[in-house]
């Protein structure tokens, strides 16, 4: 626990802090909250910190190595040990899935011992639940989460599934859309702003940012990749588990030198305007910021029809965003980008106009002041 006097203290307890898309949004709302605020980050997989990288040294934050597990058996003896550890903070931010143990210990001790409020956020899915949600997972959720402040989701799908299966009352559920600072995208990065690799002249490339896990299904888009005209080159930005498998579908298909993962970026304005086209392949998003990125950037954005992707895009990249799974139908939709350069273009200047009227960091921000504010009972936050 941070034991810096007369701050606010925050306890975050996430299902991973590996640099993804809700975690990377987690460490920018903490440098804009300031270092006036203390911070306590938990990884529900031991040592997964590597979204660390993207929080301002000046922020105050500790990341304590023996925090009681988020994972195991439900039972009571162990859900008490995670509401005692939960004591000494201010509020109680969870993170999907993989903490709604806590949230459900926080649920079940919160009056006996005098715990402070709790606000869940959740952001999608992990592969076992991409096509259907679990129904005892559902009434889990419900058990605990009717304990909890506020949730936090990011799209209008989610917000279906926390009034519809989860039946949280409306008051509770906060729908907040990312934003991200848009007038950082706007100038294009030098052509070597990724360390270890450069755009050569003449060079088109397509471009993801994802980490790499199974639910971005990744080798599916190499697959779709090798539709794509040979002056194209396939960036891959992130981290993860499925690395290995990524390079050996790019092996499997004579791709090796086409394909390229450069590794995990802290900052995504200055290096996703290097892409001439994004393109996503999960099985399973919600509202995902490399989207917007890409659109702030002035991107067209190749996805199969996941979580709100078709509604982020602006209208005239529609025939662009392809039935899921998308396996028989992204490859075709990159190639047809790829042909059309002027199309991409238009599309692209489209997609920024959409992002500049309607992603806006500073509207995201003061949705969570407010959101964290009210469960504090408080008119401001910090």
């Amino acid at each position: 626990m941070s034991r810096a006097a007369g701050k606010l203290r925050l306890l975050h307890l996430h299902s991973s802090f590996s640099p993804g898309g809700k975690e990377l949004r987690a460490a920018k709302l903490m440098n804009l909250f300031g270092p006036e605020i203390a911070h306590t980050v938990v990884s529900g997989v031991p040592g997964a910190l590597g979204a660390a990288e993207a929080v301002d040294p000046a922020v105050d934050v500790t990341y304590p190595a023996h925090f009681p597990s988020l994972s195991g058996k439900p039972l009571p003896g162990r859900l008490l040990t995670l509401a005692r550890a939960m004591a000494g903070f201010d509020l109680v931010l969870t993170y999907n899935w993989g903490a709604m143990d806590a949230v459900v210990a926080h649920r079940l001790f919160a009056r006996a011992l005098g715990l402070p409020p709790l606000v869940h956020h959740e952001d999608g899915f992990n592969l076992d639940e991409a096509q259907r949600l679990s129904p005892s997972r559902n009434l889990y959720r419900r058990f605990g989460m009717a304990g909890a402040e506020a949730l936090v989701v990011p799209s209008q799908r989610l917000e279906a599934i926390a009034l519809d299966m989860w039946r949280l009352p409306p008051a509770k559920v906060r729908r907040i859309a990312n934003g991200i600072p848009l007038g950082r995208y706007a100038a294009k990065p030098p052509a070597d702003a990724l360390p270890g690799l450069a755009k050569q002249p003449g060079e088109l490339w397509l471009g993801t940012l994802a980490g790499l896990r199974a639910v971005k299904n990744l080798p599916r888009l190499v697959r779709a990749f090798a539709a794509m005209p040979s002056e194209w080159q396939l960036v891959i930005v992130g981290e993860g588990p499925e690395r290995g498998a990524i390079l050996a579908e790019a092996a499997r298909l004579g791709l090796q030198g086409r394909v390229h993962l450069p590794g995990f970026a802290p900052d995504p304005a200055a290096v996703v305007g290097l892409f001439d086209l994004f393109a996503l392949s999960s099985d399973s998003e919600q509202f995902p910021i490399s989207v917007v990125e890409a659109m702030a950037a002035g991107l067209a954005v190749v996805s199969p029809a996941v979580g709100d992707v078709a509604a982020m895009v602006a209208a005239e990249n529609a025939a662009w965003i392809v039935p899921p799974p998308g396996d028989d139908t992204l490859g075709a939709a990159l190639a047809g980008a790829a042909a059309d350069p002027a199309r991409r273009a238009a599309v692209g200047a489209a997609n920024r106009a959409r992002a500049l009227a309607d992603y806006d960091e500073a509207a995201m921000l003061a949705a969570y002041r407010a959101t964290y504010a009210g469960a504090l009972g408080r008119s401001s936050f910090p």
